[in-house]
């Protein structure tokens, strides 16, 4: 429900009249309080602010909506689905958060409950897609019913999805040639927070596609001609969406793992550094205790020239060992 606190908030973002000749009159807050569509032809989009308690008044007072549509329109937290519910259709769907300042994964739901003669939607935050069916019917372009409204914001719905996936398939371009320069912390990172969008922008993707599939399925009554064939379209361009996120997706993974590999390539190599410089000093470690020895009997003890051919035949016997090794192939 909505907060008391919210009371101030502006309940009417717009709304809009169409008659039977197409002609589209926009209203305003105090023609929405005596709002009738009783003619033959008419429908009526009311687009409203969630968070406004003038908002919730009006549902429950002048459009009568019933517990479930109200519920349904004003709740907080809804994932993409249809669910047709006596004479109307109850649609809730995403769109990326284009805001200035937002993060496009941070999806806006849109909810809406369509009839004959009333389309009704709500939202939260605002959202760029329902103002670009806006400024169409503001310019005159022609949406002839409510199943051709949900048909309009649907696609661009879609649309304004395409730019961001576009921009995303544009950025794992950028991050593998980054990777390709440097496997920096700061490359790990990128790739991580990447991963993490696409995902959240699939998570409510996906279920989207099967809620306009549902509701081409329920909807033969009506979204007829036109219409059908448009939100098809619609629902067909989201698939491939999908299909590109999902090869986003699997790109970014493979990057991760490239990732993962040079890492584990660049330790093995250090290790076996250390490998080689062991199996070198090893032995000679073993001469010098052996010869260090505080006991009697030691050979060379008398001698001065001891120390130095002590030397050089422990670096004659390094050498050995280099010589073996790349004979092995082992370095």
């Amino acid at each position: 429900m909505v907060d008391p606190m919210t009371t101030q908030v502006d309940a009417l973002i717009h709304g809009f009249r169409v008659d039977a000749h197409g002609r589209v009159i926009e209203l305003d807050w105090e023609a929405m309080q005596h709002l009738q569509i009783d003619k033959p032809g008419q429908w009526c989009w009311v687009h409203l602010n969630r968070r406004s308690a003038d908002a919730e008044h009006w549902l429950r007072t002048v459009a009568e909506v019933d517990s479930q549509v109200l519920a349904a329109l004003l709740q907080d937290d809804t994932r993409p689905r249809i669910v047709r519910h006596e004479h109307g259709y109850l649609l809730n769907l995403r769109g990326v958060n284009l805001n200035p300042g937002a993060d496009p994964e941070d999806m806006i739901s849109l909810r809406l409950w369509a009839t004959g003669r009333f389309v009704i939607s709500t939202r939260a935050t605002r959202i760029l897609a329902a103002e670009d069916v806006r400024d169409m019917l503001r310019g005159g372009t022609a949406v002839h019913s409510s199943g051709a409204l949900i048909a309009a914001i649907s696609r661009q719905l879609v649309t304004r999805m395409s730019s961001v996936i576009a921009e995303l398939d544009d950025r794992v371009d950028e991050l593998e040639e980054q990777l390709l320069q440097t496997s920096s912390a700061s490359s790990r990172s990128s790739i991580s927070s990447f991963r993490r969008m696409v995902l959240t922008l699939r998570r409510y993707m996906a279920p989207q596609r099967e809620a306009l599939a549902g509701f081409l399925r329920e909807s033969e009554d009506f979204l007829v001609g036109d219409d059908r064939h448009s939100l098809r379209d619609t629902q067909d361009a989201l698939v491939r969406l999908l299909e590109d996120l999902d090869m986003i997706r699997e790109r970014a993974l493979l990057l991760q793992e490239q990732l993962v590999e040079d890492r584990a390539e660049a330790m093995n190599d250090r290790l076996f550094v250390l490998s080689v410089i062991s199996a070198v000093f090893l032995p000679l470690g073993f001469f010098t205790g052996l010869f260090g020895v505080n006991v009697g009997g030691m050979p060379g003890i008398n001698s001065p020239f001891a120390f130095t051919l002590l030397c050089l035949g422990m670096l004659g016997f390094a050498v050995l060992v280099i010589w073996l090794f790349r004979r092995l192939k082992w370095i």
